[in-house]
């Protein structure tokens, strides 16, 4: 039997990781296929650490720092369902998908999803609104932590991407190959 084709999907905070690989998803119905968000792999707020902002200097739950993401739970979970050969394409989406080395080794197709950081800080503002956040709250916890972290582990990941997508206006070419691709690779 063939082994899944796994494609990885990185990219900073709110620049449409998610939204990608749903969409991926949905254009690939036809076929059997696992989507794993590695937000469903934070760890509890009380197992994460914690870190001195920079500039501020005040305290923070970092929420884009490796170790709060439970890695090798996710790492355990994805080659089980590549083990499992029920899957035609698995796809994995998160912030570390391309930074974490065990992940990285297991994936076909690496995808890197680049959003300016100005569009990504109005898209998390947005959303941490929407979740009963304020703007302030939202806004300090990016400019004291999130942009480090990205600079740090997320943005650094970009050049092990294949290919890096657009993430403020998607290509429908781009979408188009990126499906044919993973077609005819299974």
């Amino acid at each position: 039997m063939k082994k899944a084709f796994v494609v990885g999907i990185a990219g900073g905070t709110s620049s449409g990781k998610t939204t990608f690989s749903n969409l991926l998803e949905q254009a690939l119905c036809d076929l059997k296929v696992k989507n794993i968000h590695m937000d469903n792999y934070f760890k509890p707020e009380q197992m994460r650490p914690y870190a001195k902002a920079h500039v501020t200097q005040k305290m923070y739950v970092d929420n884009n720092h490796p170790t709060t993401v439970d890695l090798p739970q996710l790492e355990k979970d994805l080659a089980d369902a590549i083990d499992e050969n029920e899957y035609d394409v698995i796809i994995v989406e998160g912030f570390l998908t391309l930074y974490d080395d065990e992940i990285y080794d297991m994936l076909d197709l690496k995808l890197y999803i680049e959003c300016r950081a100005d569009e990504r800080i109005v898209r998390r503002i947005k959303r941490g609104i929407e979740r009963g956040r304020t703007f302030d709250q939202v806004a300090e916890v990016y400019l004291d932590m999130v942009r480090y972290r990205h600079d740090e582990y997320v943005e650094s990941s970009k050049w092990r991407a294949d290919l890096i997508l657009n993430g403020s206006t998607p290509s429908a070419k781009a979408f188009v190959i990126i499906t044919d691709t993973i077609r005819a690779s299974i």
